[in-house]
């Protein structure tokens, strides 16, 4: 009896030992996640698991931040896998609240691995609990988490090129239950008096309105974002918020608003020591004075695109750059200058296997060789190429549409491929 009675206080001993030294990994484990360290927390939480313990709630907890390291770390297969055996754990032991995140933990997953139907179904169950648990906050985060799916399968659907609002129906009908899910977040956490979780719903309402190609409400969306990141002092949402505004001024033709919205992007991406924003909002701006006509600012823009690509290597970035540079040159009539960025662009786009971008580059090689070459003949032979018809234009007068860019009209344009203005998110 009493050997009996001494095992039993070995074996106690020891599951204490284990219980003690699995909850010290996984603390230990938590304080680096806070830290942001995400591969480290994620070997202490691992070596949680090796020990072992026979507490659920524990296991359930590690399985969660498991997912969570793995989802940070951007693999999204181990992230599903841990979050799946939370959501096992959760509801064996009857943690409703537990499965409430961890179905949003896999909702989230699966939208970033593409599985949208599967993702939605996630949704709706951590939707289902915490209205039925009154959990106000958990529902926003649903709903929240809902609109993202929503909007992630809108575009993942969409025509490659296709301009906002020009999606296919079945693209559509995702992005607008997206709205329907924000609107619902967005007077939910307005209730709460959430501002921060306010800024980041009318951030992606305005991206949302903006695919489905209704700038004024988008621009509704980012001028209520963009003030709210101001209220935080949160200088990356507000340079996010400047860039989606000048994007949608352009679509609205607000040509002269939009290179406002593009110059402060530009200050603010200085500030913060981005380069690749940056570039993007120079070549942005590059855009946007080209559609004003105003190609010698345009050129400005379009050159210091061209030195920070050069700097990041950005050879695609490079390549447009150029594009862009002939396309201003060409319309001041600097045909020789335009000739060498088309060139440049052409050897570009065969270095990095775009195929659009070389037949585009050949195309307008030719027409500017041609160009040029009809000036020198009517340098040696004045009078043999003298065009007395107004309407008749050269080819050099064609190249003042030379692509076209979102927010012109269509029926100025002459182009021979469409230049889109990026995009944030």
């Amino acid at each position: 009896m009493c050997l009996i009675l001494y095992h039993f206080f070995l074996l106690l001993s020891s599951l204490c030992r284990m219980e003690s030294s699995c909850l010290d990994l996984a603390l230990e484990g938590e304080r680096l996640c806070k830290a942001g360290d995400h591969r480290s927390w994620r070997l202490f939480f691992e070596s949680a698991i090796q020990v072992g313990t026979e507490d659920l709630q524990i296991l359930s907890a590690i399985y969660s931040q498991l997912g969570n390291a793995y989802f940070h770390l951007q693999e999204y297969t181990k992230a599903l896998e841990y979050h799946r055996h939370d959501l096992t754990l959760t509801r064996t032991i009857g943690d409703e609240l537990g499965e409430a995140k961890a179905s949003g933990n896999l909702g989230n997953t699966l939208k970033l691995l593409g599985r949208f139907d599967e993702a939605v179904v996630c949704c709706q169950r951590h939707l289902e609990i915490t209205r039925a648990m009154y959990d106000r906050v958990g529902q926003a985060r649903a709903l929240y988490n809902f609109g993202n799916v929503y909007h992630a399968k809108g575009k993942s659907i969409c025509w490659i090129g296709a301009e906002p609002g020009e999606f296919p129906e079945d693209a559509r009908t995702a992005l607008k239950k997206a709205t329907q899910y924000y609107e619902a977040n967005l007077s939910l956490v307005q209730e709460m008096g959430d501002r921060a979780g306010q800024g980041r719903t009318y951030g992606n309402l305005g991206n949302t309105y903006y695919l489905l190609g209704d700038f004024e409400k988008a621009v509704s969306a980012h001028e209520k974002r963009l003030l709210i990141a101001k209220e935080f002092g949160d200088k990356s949402a507000e340079r996010r918020g400047h860039c989606n505004l000048g994007n949608a001024h352009i679509f609205l033709g607000q040509f002269d608003v939009a290179a406002g919205h593009y110059k402060r992007t530009l200050q603010l991406a200085r500030l913060l020591k981005d380069r690749a924003v940056e570039a993007q909002a120079c070549y942005s701006l590059g855009n946007t004075y080209t559609l004003l006509q105003d190609y010698e600012r345009a050129i400005d823009y379009h050159l210091k695109h061209l030195i920070i690509a050069q700097d990041l290597k950005d050879r695609v970035g490079e390549g447009r750059a150029c594009w862009s540079l002939g396309n201003a040159h060409t319309a001041l009539g600097n045909h020789e200058q335009a000739m060498h960025f088309a060139e440049k662009h052409l050897e570009i786009a065969k270095e990095t296997g775009d195929k659009s971008g070389e037949v585009t580059a050949r195309m307008n090689l030719s027409d500017l060789r041609l160009v040029v070459g009809l000036k020198s003949s009517a340098n040696l032979h004045p009078n043999s190429y003298c065009n007395t018809n107004a309407n008749s234009s050269a080819l050099a007068a064609s190249y003042q549409g030379y692509y076209t860019l979102p927010g012109q009209p269509k029926n100025t344009s002459t182009s021979k491929f469409r230049c889109t203005v990026r995009r944030s998110h």
